[in-house]
């Protein structure tokens, strides 16, 4: 469900997820280009923390991601990104430049991420509320990858998910994006 048990939505909508990319532009580099990561890829917070120089594919604007909550190693998966989140990465990592392919990009605790984003998402004016955490910045990546029209097959694989079902919970939005996602189904009528 992209609701929680109270109906509440757990998911930033595109107004906060705008304003939360605003606020991370003006942190320190490394808290800008750890929030543009999560933002752009739906990754897990600990997905993202693990993520390593090897894994950033400049040629093909990709990042490979380990899929940390399968129950075994070894699952990998191709997230695109745009150029602006490889330009960030390269200022503030030197990911061409760099002899150190295997040590992660970030080295923040994860109880410390959690509360980096925490406190950009306040600057960032996003109101307190069950979406208001990472988690809803990987619900919020779903929500707009399939108000977007993004193939379930494509988002399932992006976001590793073992389900196809369990990617489809984000066509359940409420709101603004709900009827973005609606919207398509009138423009041919």
């Amino acid at each position: 469900m992209i609701n929680d048990s109270n109906g509440m939505r757990l998911y930033l909508t595109a107004d906060e997820r705008r304003a939360f990319l605003a606020a991370a532009s003006k942190k320190p580099g490394e808290i800008r280009s750890f929030c543009e990561t999560l933002h752009f890829t739906g990754c897990r917070i600990s997905e993202a923390l693990s993520l390593t120089v090897e894994r950033i594919d400049l040629d093909n604007e990709m990042i490979v991601f380990e899929t940390l909550k399968k129950r075994r190693s070894g699952v990998y998966r191709e997230v695109p990104v745009p150029a602006s989140l490889l330009n960030t990465l390269e200022l503030v990592h030197q990911i061409r430049a760099t002899r150190k392919l295997n040590t992660p990009l970030w080295s923040f605790s994860r109880p410390t991420a959690w509360r980096i984003v925490k406190a950009v998402m306040q600057e960032a004016g996003i109101r307190s509320g069950p979406h208001s955490s990472p988690k809803g910045l990987r619900h919020a990546f779903g929500v707009n990858a399939i108000s977007q029209g993004i193939p379930l097959n494509l988002l399932s694989r992006w976001m590793g998910h073992s389900a196809i079902e369990v990617t489809a919970i984000y066509a359940n939005a409420i709101g603004a994006e709900q009827k973005a996602i609606a919207s398509k189904m009138w423009e041919g009528a």
